[in-house]
């Protein structure tokens, strides 16, 4: 199950890191100016909650209907448990996307760093640490 969760956390992170790393080499090279590329005010703000709505909103959202469908079982099984966190990894892992889309735009620092922290949150707290599925297995009683 931990090799499982780690390769889809990489793997849904991946494209971003890419993504990010030649983003800033057309930047340092002059190719891409973010200057040029005009977006409305709303924008910034937008994606900015996006951000948070990945981040934090939508993985609490998700964990709460799994509890609520689990509730009244006396077992959850390791399968329904990695579905569930291979699915709330996704989820958290969209805001690095945010991030790159505030990076590309030039966003003005407020939202560009309140993105950039809200991504930095996502990657540590979803993370799929041996302690973190142990705790979880003994919350949803998972069996094995």
């Amino acid at each position: 199950m931990d090799g499982m969760l780690r390769k889809t956390y990489v793997m849904s992170l991946v494209p971003a890191s890419i993504a990010f790393v030649v983003l800033t080499l057309l930047k340092a090279s002059s190719a891409l100016n973010p200057g040029d590329i005009s977006y409305p005010p709303i924008v910034a703000p937008f994606i900015f909650f996006l951000s948070v709505l990945f981040a934090l909103a939508g993985p609490i959202f998700y964990r709460t209907v799994f509890a609520h469908s689990v509730r009244d079982m006396k077992n959850t099984t390791a399968h329904e448990l990695l579905r569930f966190e291979r699915n709330l990894i996704r989820i958290a892992l969209i805001t690095p996307y945010m991030g790159l889309v505030a990076y590309m735009l030039d966003f003005p620092n407020l939202y560009f760093g309140g993105c950039i922290l809200m991504s930095l949150y996502a990657l540590y707290y979803f993370y799929p640490s041996q302690a973190r599925l142990t705790f979880e297995k003994r919350i949803f009683k998972v069996r094995e």
